[in-house]
C-alpha cells in the first residue's frame, strides 16, 4: 500500500499481513510513517495505491470496525466524561442493558483505570490517556488492535502490566500491531519486527532471528585514537559484532593495535541494535 500527502510519500509499498495470536513491533525514527501506516489500516485514511483488508472487510467498514480495534497516539475523549462514563459510551456501540455494563466494567481492569473511574477525562495524565485509548480500543473483544505509542508516558510498572496484558489478549488468539519507540518493550512482547524508515519496511523479521548475533563488549584502559576495522567506539571502549568469528581472534586484533583491554564480554544483539545498524544500512543506500 502506498501513502502521499503533497510531494511527500509517507508510506511506500508496504506489505504486511497481521496472524491471529501475533503480536507485532512496529518501529522506526519519527516520520518513518508508522502512524500513516496505523490509520491506513484503521480506516481513517484511505492509500493511494494497493489494497486492504481487515478480516475479509474494507477498512472502516462497519464489518471491519467490529473486528478492529484502534488506539491513536494523543487520543482525545469528551473532556466532560468520566473514564467510566466514556467506556459506557463506547459500550453502547456494542451492546445494551446489564451487559453493557459488564463491558465497561471489564474495560476499566483491562487498562487498569479502576482508581481513576471518576476522573474526568480532561484530568487525565497521558499515561492515563493512553491506557483509557488501549481500554476502549479492545472493548468489546475485537480480535485485530492497532497500537500507536500505547506504551508512552507509562511508568515502568504500568508498562510491564500493560505488556503483560498484550501477552494475554495474544494468547487468546488476537493479533496486535504495537508501534512504539520503547524498543525494550517490543523486544519482551513482539514474536515479529517491522523496522520503518521513510515509508518503507527496511528489516522484518522474527524477533528471536533477529537478535541471535553475538556482540563483544570491551572495556579498555583508555580511549582508542582509532578502532580497529570492524570496531565500535563505545562509551567504555569497543564493540564488534561476531559474526562468524571468534572472541580470541578480536581480542588479538586489539592487541595488534596497542589497546590495553581491561574486560570483555559476549552479549546477544538488543533490538535497539538492529533498529540502528538497519536504519544506518539504509541511509548509506
Amino acid at each position: 500500500m502506498t501513502r502521499r500527502f503533497g510531494a511527500l510519500r509517507a508510506v511506500a509499498g508496504v506489505s504486511l499481513s497481521l496472524v491471529p495470536g501475533e503480536i507485532v513491533g512496529l518501529v522506526g525514527p519519527n516520520g518513518a510513517g508508522k502512524t500513516t501506516l496505523l490509520r491506513l489500516l484503521a480506516g481513517t485514511l484511505r492509500p493511494d495505491g494497493g489494497s486492504i483488508t481487515v478480516a475479509g472487510h474494507p477498512p472502516g467498514t462497519s464489518a471491519a470496525r467490529r473486528t478492529l480495534g484502534f488506539a491513536p497516539d494523543g487520543a482525545v475523549f469528551p473532556p466532560t466524561l468520566t473514564v467510566r462514563e466514556v467506556l459506557d459510551y463506547y459500550a453502547r456501540l456494542h451492546t445494551a442493558g446489564p451487559q453493557r455494563r459488564a463491558l465497561a466494567a471489564a474495560a476499566l481492569e483491562l487498562g487498569a483505570l479502576d482508581e481513576v473511574s471518576g476522573r474526568r477525562a480532561a484530568s487525565l495524565s497521558r499515561g492515563y490517556v493512553q491506557r483509557l485509548a488501549f481500554a476502549q480500543a479492545a472493548l468489546g473483544g475485537r480480535q485485530i488492535l492497532l497500537l500507536d505509542e500505547t506504551l508512552a508516558g507509562l511508568d515502568p510498572a504500568q508498562r510491564r502490566r500493560l505488556c503483560d496484558q498484550l501477552v494475554t489478549l495474544a494468547a487468546t488468539g488476537v493479533a496486535v500491531l504495537l508501534s512504539s519507540h520503547d524498543l525494550a518493550a517490543v523486544e519482551r512482547v513482539a514474536a515479529r519486527v517491522l523496522i520503518l524508515a521513510r515509508g518503507r519496511v527496511v528489516r522484518e523479521g522474527a524477533t528471536a532471528v533477529l537478535l541471535r548475533e553475538r556482540v563483544l563488549e570491551i572495556v579498555l584502559d583508555a580511549p582508542p585514537r582509532r578502532p580497529p576495522p570492524g570496531f565500535r567506539v563505545t562509551a567504555f571502549g569497543l564493540e564488534t559484532d561476531l559474526g562468524g568469528g571468534t572472541v580470541e581472534a578480536a581480542l588479538a586484533l586489539c592487541r595488534a593495535h596497542r589497546l590495553a583491554v581491561r574486560a570483555s564480554r559476549v552479549r546477544l544483539k538488543s533490538l535497539e541494535d538492529v533498529v540502528l545498524e538497519s536504519l544506518d544500512d539504509d541511509a548509506a543506500r
